[in-house]
């Protein structure tokens, strides 16, 4: 009796408020990869910077990473979208602000991640680098990241899959994103049992599909 009920709530959804999903799917995944880059950027400076012999650089470094680390990415996104503004009197975006948090949010525990990965490189790779006298840039390109690259995957697989799920959190100051769409939706179709069932399953598909992406990229790397 229940099935058939389902059924029949799944029938009376329609395409259009499926289609309306997808597009929020893909604001989802364009803003995931969009602060994905951006935070691997900021991430490999904040990483290396943790490992600077400078005391202030270092420093500095830690203090972003354990302040971001130490903030809720609600407050993060509150605080750029409505505080800044106030502040600076100019006007942020919804879109702005969802990236903007996103990128600091990430940059934070990638750094994290890319300090980590350079750490568990064995000293004797580094002094190996230097007696053949080779400069920083190529230490690093050549010798040192592609060994941290490997040990970076699965932690980072794992944080951007995290960061999928936590993007959520921007339909709060009006991102359309896939949750958005789906409380959209929901009202719309005064179906909200269909509608987060069908939100749960494109969270679940992209999610999956990464993690499996992440599992044959690292067989590859071990192959090789």
């Amino acid at each position: 009796m229940v099935g058939k009920r389902v059924a029949v709530m799944f029938e009376q959804f329609g395409w259009m408020h499926i289609v309306a999903l997808l597009r929020g799917a893909g604001l989802t995944l364009w803003i995931c990869i969009a602060s994905t880059i951006l935070g691997c950027i900021l991430g490999l400076f904040l990483g290396m910077g943790e490992l600077s012999p400078n005391k202030i650089i270092r420093s500095l470094c830690r203090a972003y990473v354990n302040l971001v680390r130490g903030i809720p990415l609600l407050i993060i996104l509150f605080f750029i979208y409505y505080a800044i503004p106030i502040m600076f009197r100019m006007n942020v975006s919804q879109a702005t602000a969802s990236l903007s948090g996103l990128s600091l949010y990430a940059g934070a525990y990638i750094g994290e991640i890319v300090r980590g990965s350079i750490a568990a490189i064995p000293k004797g790779q580094f002094e190996a680098s230097d007696s053949l006298g080779l400069t920083i840039i190529q230490k690093y390109c050549f010798v040192i990241m592609p060994q941290a690259v490997r040990n970076m995957i699965p932690s980072l697989v794992g944080f951007i899959i995290a960061l999928i799920k936590d993007s959520s959190l921007v339909s709060v100051i009006g991102y359309i994103d896939l949750t958005r769409a789906g409380r959209t939706v929901g009202n719309l179709t005064m179906q909200p049992l269909v509608t987060f069932l069908c939100v749960g399953a494109i969270y679940f598909v992209i999610c999956y599909s990464l993690s499996l992406l992440s599992s044959y990229t690292e067989r590859r790397m071990k192959i090789k």
